[in-house]
């Protein structure tokens, strides 16, 4: 197998100032080892200050239900259209962003084009096989032998590092 590796600097993040809402600690992940029930969402939602609306609920049980995972939102759009929630899919990504911004999942950009939630938020990265649009975690840790310059102005608020597969022939 052949593989590039392509590194992303998400500098979107800011920096804490005195003015900042306080940072939260995030519920803990136990729930995804045996399945998550309604009220395990609901208590998700409550630690990181979202309101637990019915779609969030639904959608988050449909998200956390099956351990970590690497989900678009069309996938998850036709997780709930099957499940026979009645969601747009507007509001899935609308609700993927909220629970990204409060730390719930971790999201990544594949050939710029297509973007993946990850519910495992853990510091890791990802290989991408491609022609099977599937995304699989790295186990371990990459060395990175060394970083660029960051601009001034800047700090590098995580890398992202995504292994291209594809099958041999």
């Amino acid at each position: 197998m052949s593989a590039t590796t392509v590194i992303h600097f998400d500098r979107s993040a800011k920096a804490a100032t005195p003015d900042a809402s306080p940072s939260r600690e995030l519920p803990s992940r136990d729930h995804q080892r045996t399945g998550c029930p309604f009220h395990d969402v609901r208590s998700m939602l409550r630690d990181v200050g979202l309101r637990p609306t019915r779609q969030r609920l639904a959608l988050g049980w449909l998200l956390f239900q099956k351990g970590d995972r690497h989900i678009t939102a069309e996938m998850l759009h036709d997780e709930a259209s099957k499940a026979r929630v009645p969601v747009s899919l507007a509001t899935v990504y609308n609700t993927l962003h909220q629970f990204t911004e409060v730390g719930l999942l971790r999201e990544f950009a594949v050939d710029g084009s297509k973007t993946y939630f990850d519910t495992n938020v853990h510091e890791h990265h990802h290989y991408f096989v491609e022609g099977d649009n599937e995304v699989l975690d790295i186990p371990g840790e990459v060395n990175m032998a060394e970083m660029p310059q960051v601009p001034a102005g800047y700090e590098v608020a995580r890398v992202d590092v995504i292994v291209r597969l594809r099958r041999k022939d």
